[in-house]
């Protein structure tokens, strides 16, 4: 690999569009992940995550744009993509006739870079059984042998698409534990889409919220925490203030108690609300990712609301 190839971002996604007929799946998306980071992609269902994914592993072609892998268009050369990153799917896409060593087998020959040592190691993690048949594995025992397979050849990169979906705490814990030894042990890029906020702030150095096929936002996940705050005053007679300070993504009124969740958050915006008039006390709270991706997402449905349908935004 060349050394501008290197210099490169692991992922490069440049205006990726994907249409289903008059539905847009994926708008204009454009995201780079760097070499050797995690990147937690988050959104509501229908977000355009799962699409995005399957267009990155050659799966479905986009309408317009690319998405590259290790430098390497994923449309013009899946196969070549395929051989170099790890993929998990929420749905395991495994023959279920065979036996879990069968399996290995199977794999084992598909790929120049398998690593017997990490299959091994892998095997033992997760207690798997190489006479069992994968029709008599539990949901959460095959989800840990799609990541054995995808972590046994190698991968430059690792792709997650929902593969935790359902699975209880137990086997939850011990499918993230292998992932995340395999964080600390290689210069792995990950790139991992799920609900579980908890995971993204465990797992990831960055995020990406995803809203109807667009990007909302992208950012380290310890600034975006840092500098999002809810500002919550109480109103003497419950009328709202004229004025919001810049950055409000999000507001809410219940009685006398004004809620607003700001981005860029400095306390002089805080000294802004406090000084408006009708207000008699102001207070700074902190909040975790979950909350912060939530009133992201509250706060641009609400705009799609006051702006109806057909409006670009």
């Amino acid at each position: 690999m060349s050394t501008l190839q290197l210099d490169r971002p692991a992922i490069e996604i440049e205006n990726l569009t994907k249409r289903f007929g008059a539905t847009v799946a994926v708008d204009s998306l454009s995201l780079a992940v760097p070499r050797g980071s995690t990147l937690g992609l988050i959104g509501p269902n229908g977000a355009g995550k799962s699409t995005t994914i399957k267009i990155l592993m050659g799966m479905l072609s986009p309408t317009a744009g690319d998405a590259r892998v290790l430098g390497t268009s994923a449309t013009a050369n899946p196969t070549w993509v395929k051989e170099r990153v790890g993929y998990v799917p929420e749905v395991q896409h495994i023959y279920r006739w065979m036996r879990v060593g069968e399996v290995i087998g199977f794999c084992r020959a598909l790929y120049e870079r398998w690593n017997d040592e990490t299959c091994r190691r892998m095997l033992d993690l997760f207690g798997l059984d190489l006479c069992k048949k994968v029709k008599h594995l539990s949901k959460g025992m095959l989800v840990k042998l799609s990541l054995l397979l995808a972590l046994s050849h190698d991968p430059e990169v690792l792709v997650l698409d929902e593969p935790m979906s359902g699975l209880d705490p137990i086997a939850r814990e011990e499918f993230l534990d292998g992932v995340l030894r395999t964080l600390c042990e290689r210069d792995q890029t990950v790139l991992f889409s799920t609900h579980t906020l908890d995971d993204v702030q465990r797992m990831a150095d960055t995020v990406a919220i995803l809203y109807e096929g667009r990007l909302l936002l992208h950012s380290s996940i310890e600034r975006l925490v840092a500098t999002t705050k809810r500002i919550r005053a109480v109103l003497g007679n419950g009328t709202r203030p004229d004025r919001t300070p810049d950055g409000t993504i999000w507001e809410r009124i219940e009685g006398r108690e004004w809620l607003l969740t700001v981005c860029d958050f400095l306390p002089e915006k805080a000294e802004q609300v406090r000084a408006s008039s009708g207000v008699e006390r102001v207070d700074v709270i902190d909040l975790g990712l979950e909350e912060v991706f939530k009133d992201i997402v509250k706060g641009r449905r609400l705009k799609d609301v006051v702006k109806g349908p057909g409006v670009t935004p």
